[in-house]
């Protein structure tokens, strides 16, 4: 199965702009051959974009702009596991969409290890543990960059019958950056981890080097850089439980 990762550079705020480079980056996906597709945490906003445009805007999910991309995911047979923030009442969460082939919300996820202060403190950390159920494939486990860090969170998901996990990130290298955490959630629940994370540079934070990863058996069997926005393109075998190949497409836009 072929699994594209949108390692994408989003600017804070700019929401056509981002939104046109997500839509973009999906075609191109899609025209590749891939089935699912996995976007990196916030890529229609950016990290930073309360400090430019607030969180009033903030809609519930599926918002119009979210209904498009679900008739995307359906006209072309594809997975989308989509990063968005979601408004439920008067909460905001920052959230993974799973959207199935048939351009069904299959499941969602509320990133649980949130951080209370800085750029992510406009969201409510997210409490309930659940697989979605993908068409044609099975349960399949979401997380959110840090909720690695916490191993119970992956191990819930695991129990509950996943056959995969797949993570969206905005998580750069350094002082609290990655330290091995996909590696053990791999290790700790026997499934391959699949994290797309993010590029680019915004005010406070450089994101350029940050690196997706897919990580099995407590290893790291590959991870993708790219200074600009690119598509990272993993063939697995999910029979064999193994990486078959990989490759990248030029950057995007």
């Amino acid at each position: 199965m072929w699994i594209a990762l949108l390692h994408l550079s989003s600017e804070p705020g700019a929401l056509v702009e981002n939104r046109q480079l997500v839509e973009a980056a999906l075609r191109s996906a899609a025209d590749a051959g891939a089935e699912w597709i996995v976007t990196p945490e916030l890529p229609t906003t950016g990290y930073e974009f309360v400090e430019h445009i607030g969180s009033d805007w903030i809609e519930t999910q599926p918002d119009s702009w979210v209904q498009g991309v679900a008739e995307l995911a359906r006209r072309r047979r594809v997975t989308i596991f989509l990063s968005v923030p979601e408004r439920v009442g008067d909460k905001l969460y920052n959230s993974l969409l799973a959207i199935d082939r048939s351009g069904r919300i299959a499941g969602r996820h509320r990133k649980i290890n949130a951080l209370r202060v800085g750029p992510e403190a406009w969201s409510t950390p997210g409490q309930d543990i659940k697989a979605a159920f993908i068409d044609g494939f099975g349960l399949v486990g979401m997380l959110i960059c840090a909720d690695a860090y916490t191993p119970s969170i992956a191990e819930a998901l695991a129990r509950q019958g996943a056959r995969a996990l797949v993570s969206s990130a905005a998580w750069r290298p350094g002082l609290h950056g990655p330290n091995g955490e996909w590696e053990a959630v791999s290790e700790t629940t026997s499934l391959p981890v699949f994290v797309c994370n993010r590029t680019g540079q915004e005010r406070q934070i450089d994101f350029t080097i940050a690196q997706s990863v897919v990580a099995s058996g407590g290893k790291r069997l590959v991870s993708f850089t790219a200074p600009r926005s690119a598509i990272f393109l993993v063939d697995w075998s999910f029979d064999e439980n193994r990486l078959v190949r990989h490759s990248t497409i030029a950057p995007i836009l």
